[in-house]
């Protein structure tokens, strides 16, 4: 049987659980006389719903996937393709998680989506494997990027050591663990100043390169489509770092219940951000060229930083410095987001009931945001940049692929559902297509770390039986899987 959560209120301590018999609290719902509900506020207007997408997409990809395209088209011009190619496939992805976000308004995203449509079993290893792998490699992808361009202008004549780059990369994780710990609308106002510092740095590469471009400066785009013939068996991959690159357009949809008027914001939001982050992609990547060969681009661990050399002189000491403002405003989106989906995932019974607690003063889900911490730090000295790219990439778009072929199941389904927002059938269709595809074809192109990330999504199934299903747990057992009156007792004390 499922473990059902219990209403809570601790009326004299620091956090409050909610939940209405596994489903998730209306916001609107009336609490009983002398229990108060203590609920994430709705704080997320148009502006910072735009600044968490543009924020969170804006990272490290832009800066590290242009290597890993090109390793795996082997053309300039291939590579330029699939920028664009997967602009618009992430755009479609986002106008469907629009009509999801529209139509079922809960926050967890891909976990409350698949949980509606597929149940229980499914949903539950969706975020099994973003608390085991995805969340936890994708924090260290972005944080080591962050380690890495912080570090750039003080190592200018040599290489940066590993150790420091993953040192100072600890270091800013846990600055974001608490900030996101402390406040919402700190978290919020600083990621709306990091996103225009995002899109500054993308303009210090964007402008130069289009002059680059008024001077003649086009040699490295003759014959673009020559050399390296690409492998059907390079393609998947190169199709996730550029997805990579665009990730981060369904973040919204992890934090619906704090958005002011989501029928209207989250199709808004994600129009907007969509369009300036793919416009500027394929800007940033034409501009690359206009200074930096394919052979270049390829030796270059900081394609950024190697650009701004060329071009901007003394002034290049700036670049480095907003590409880690922007990785760490990256980190700071998709750490907000994911602890909401931890959050509601305990709320459904489908993680510890510590981790659906809200601080009572700073309404932030602290438990939530917390149990990232530890396993980032396990991925962050356990693996290398390029390798935990693919790892993750397998689970994600696996399971966004099933959530947005969810939607097109609840078309034939539930025909009657409430949709303020709509999109044409081929959009979800070619979108989730391209993601099973992918990731089948992606087990082929790297077994290795594929695998890995496979055989792991399947654990997901015993343990599932394990900590849920299973009715009859010793004492010791339930306590480790519930420990919420440990917590209680810590806060009181």
């Amino acid at each position: 049987m499922v473990r059902k959560p219990v209403v809570s209120t601790i009326s004299s301590g620091g956090y409050l659980q909610g939940n209405v018999q596994g489903r998730l609290p209306s916001l609107g719902s009336k609490e009983p006389p002398g229990q108060e509900r203590v609920v994430l506020k709705k704080k997320i207007t148009l502006l910072r719903g735009i600044s968490i997408i543009i924020g969170t997409i804006i990272g490290a990809g832009i800066f590290i996937s242009p290597k890993g395209i090109l390793q795996n088209t082997g053309s300039v011009g291939l590579s330029l393709v699939i920028w664009t190619v997967c602009g618009v496939l992430s755009l479609f992805g986002a106008l469907s998680y629009a009509e999801l976000g529209t139509s079922i308004k809960k926050s967890g995203g891909h976990y409350t989506y698949i949980l509606e449509v597929f149940g229980p079993l499914p949903a539950f290893v969706r975020v099994w494997v973003e608390l085991l792998i995805i969340r936890p490699a994708a924090t260290a992808v972005i944080s080591l990027a962050f380690g890495r361009y912080i570090l750039e202008p003080f190592f200018i004549q040599c290489e940066i050591p590993e150790l420091a780059i993953k040192l100072i990369t600890a270091v800013g994780i846990t600055v974001v663990m608490v900030l996101n710990s402390m406040s919402v609308s700190w978290s919020a106002r600083i990621q709306i100043f990091l996103t225009f510092c995002k899109l500054t740095a993308i303009l210090i590469i964007i402008v130069p390169g289009v002059m680059q471009l008024i001077k003649g400066q086009t040699q490295h785009f003759k014959d673009a489509f020559s050399g390296r013939d690409a492998s059907i068996m390079g393609l998947p991959l190169a199709f996730y770092y550029g997805m990579y690159a665009y990730a981060g357009w369904f973040y919204l949809n992890f934090v619906t219940e704090e958005v002011e008027n989501p029928e209207k914001t989250i199709p808004l939001a994600i129009c907007i951000s969509m369009a300036i982050v793919t416009v500027g992609y394929v800007l940033t990547n034409v501009a690359y060229f206009t200074t930096i060969s394919a052979e270049e681009l390829l030796l270059s661990n900081a394609v950024a930083v190697t650009f701004s050399e060329r071009l901007l002189g003394n002034l290049s000491l700036a670049v480095p410095i907003f590409v880690a403002l922007s990785c760490f405003g990256s980190m700071n989106g998709g750490v907000f987001a994911v602890s909401r989906l931890f959050y509601v995932a305990s709320r459904e019974g489908h993680l510890p009931e510590i981790l659906s607690m809200i601080h009572v003063r700073k309404h932030t889900p602290l438990p939530a945001v917390i149990v990232l911490h530890p396993l980032t730090m396990i991925m962050l000295f356990s693996g290398d940049l390029y390798s935990l790219l693919n790892f993750l990439s397998f689970a994600r778009w696996l399971f966004i692929g099933l959530a947005v072929a969810g939607l097109i199941y609840l078309r034939y389904k539930r025909p009657d559902m409430h949709r303020p927002f709509k999109v044409p059938l081929f959009i979800p269709a070619l979108f989730s297509f391209t993601c099973l595809f992918m990731v089948a074809l992606s087990l082929y192109s790297d077994p290795f770390s594929t695998g890995i990330g496979f055989i792991i999504t399947l654990t997901g199934v015993p343990a599932y039986y394990l900590f849920i299903i299973w009715d009859k747990k010793p004492k010791w057992f339930r306590r480790m899987s519930g420990p919420q009156m440990v917590f209680e007792a810590g806060i009181k004390a």
